[in-house]
């Protein structure tokens, strides 16, 4: 739900009234909750997670969650009353702020009651303490630590993180301007100055609690002293991401979209590299037997631990991924290579998750396919909007031309169906028929499980929808018909094969 909204609503609402400072505790102290409670406490997480499994997600929540991000925008869309802070101010800011905290609040009560979370608290004992304590000090050490930004004392701070954007940044921008005295930097078109707030302090900040407070409490499973590195290691990366973040909002705006860059990309990007950063030394580091101590057994990963991750997580990988690639991007979607990556690591991850699977294929599964196929065609009836293929591909040079379109052929036919089939039909074909979705087999189904599996993938095909509710019902058919996965993830391989070939040879760019 916060991640549906987090774009549209961080691309307009702004933070003077404080929210900025507030965001950053809060967001410290989910990551360091959620991180330590999963690594520290799994036993308490494990019991919370079994009674959510029959748990159906709340509509009255929703609505009424719903109706205080209505009265937040509102607050959000009326003017600042200036330096006179008379009682229409402070009440303003009072329905500013309540209105937020209820729409959060609202939002985990949607899919968790009031009385799993009181669990999920009780069973994670005093680990709030840790993490409030951990926010709070991230906040004021940040608030702090922007005063050093561009003093003579930490020069080669500044230079380095300068230098680093433009390196990263020459070999797309030509034309690059530089100004070290402004610390400014960009194209002609497009440039920012890189202040406090951009500097890499703040993550650097972040990551040197988090770091800290991962050492305390697994303290007993590391090796001392070398696993003092991960401090050193942790900031290092989270101080090379700032930079990355930095070209990558150099980058959009260069391509003809400022309010993405200076909006929600400007605002959140920092947070998800700090979150991505974050986890990964969490999940990481303990695996590492050159950090633990021996005897010591490794921390399971969710993949090993919750039978939905498998079927999930490449499917949300290329989602989380796409967000990404779009926010750095104008028409075309020139990241898109990110999306395969990511694919590719979630199921390298989760791949044994899949040894119950059956991968054999039959005759009939690409005649599926290719009726797809046609069908799809048959239902187009346009318009075709530009979607900025042809525009951007003609942008490139020729060698990331042939990249690109060879990752794309590729992410097509390969990892997107198998991600796909494996949420849509390995789990909501399943899932809508029993909550012990991995107990189902797949020749076992309902008429609501098919049609309401396949209607979501229709969705996720917006103006294609109705194609792609037929398609749905097509892979779900060749699915049960043998009790075979893999027979629906040849049929939609097949169908997206056909798709790219027109794509590729006739210049039918819409139908990406």
């Amino acid at each position: 739900m916060i991640l549906i909204e987090w774009l549209p609503v961080s691309s307009f609402v702004h933070t003077r009234r404080g929210g900025q400072s507030g965001g950053r505790a809060v967001v410290a102290f989910l990551s360091l909750f959620l991180a330590f409670g999963y690594l520290r406490n799994r036993p308490a997480i494990r019991l919370v997670s079994d009674q959510v499994r029959d748990f159906q997600i709340s509509w009255r929540y929703l609505a009424f969650h719903l109706l205080a991000m209505s009265a937040f925008l509102e607050t959000s869309a009326l003017p600042m009353q200036g330096t006179d802070r008379g009682f229409l101010a402070i009440l303003l800011d009072f329905a500013w702020y309540s209105s937020g905290i209820c729409a959060i609040v609202l939002s985990g009560f949607i899919f968790l009651t009031p009385r799993l979370w009181r669990a999920l608290l009780r069973g994670t004992g005093n680990l709030w303490v840790y993490a409030a304590a951990g926010g709070a000090f991230a906040w004021s050490f940040v608030k702090v630590s922007w005063g050093w930004w561009n003093n003579p004392s930490v020069m080669p701070v500044t230079d380095a993180t300068f230098n680093l954007v433009r390196l990263f940044l020459r070999p797309f921008v030509p034309a690059l301007i530089v100004d070290r005295a402004t610390l400014s930097i960009g194209s002609p078109t497009f440039a920012v100055s890189i202040g406090d707030a951009c500097s890499g302090v703040e993550g650097a900040g972040l990551m040197l609690t988090f770091s800290v407070i991962w050492l305390w409490l697994f303290r007993r499973e590391c090796r001392f002293p070398r696993a003092f590195l991960v401090i050193p290691a942790s900031i290092a990366l989270i101080f090379l991401l700032n930079a990355v973040r930095i070209v990558a909002l150099i980058l959009i705006g260069n391509a003809g979209a400022p309010a993405i860059a200076q909006g929600g990309f400007h605002s959140q990007a920092g947070w998800i590299a700090f979150n991505v950063v974050a986890l990964g030394c969490a999940f990481v580091a303990p695996r590492l037997t050159w950090l633990g101590r021996d005897g010591v057994t490794a921390v399971q990963s969710p993949a090993e631990t919750n039978p939905t991750v498998p079927y999930l997580l490449p499917f949300a990988s290329i989602l989380a991924a796409g967000m990404l690639s779009r926010a750095a991007s104008a028409r075309f979607e020139w990241l898109y290579p990110l999306r395969f990556a990511a694919a590719c690591v979630a199921l390298w991850i989760c791949r044994r998750g899949y040894k119950g699977l059956s991968w054999r294929i039959n005759w009939e599964a690409p005649l599926a396919g290719a009726a797809v196929f046609v069908a799809w065609l048959a239902l187009d009836r346009g318009p075709h909007p530009d979607n900025g293929i042809s525009s951007g591909l003609a942008a490139l040079a020729p060698a990331g031309r042939v990249a690109w379109l060879v990752i794309r052929t590729i992410a097509a036919v390969i990892t997107v169906p198998v991600a796909e089939e494996l949420a849509f039909r390995g789990f909501l074909l399943r899932r809508f028929v029993s909550s012990d979705f991995g107990a189902v087999d797949f020749r076992r189904y309902t008429w609501f499980s098919v049609a309401a599996s396949s209607l979501l993938f229709g969705v996720l095909h917006g103006g294609h929808w109705v194609a792609g509710t037929l398609a749905g019902l097509i892979y779900a058919g060749v699915t049960i018909r043998r009790g075979n996965l893999g027979d629906a993830v040849v049929a939609h391989s097949t169908t997206n094969a056909f798709l790219a070939a027109m794509v590729l040879t006739r210049g039918n760019w819409y139908l990406w």
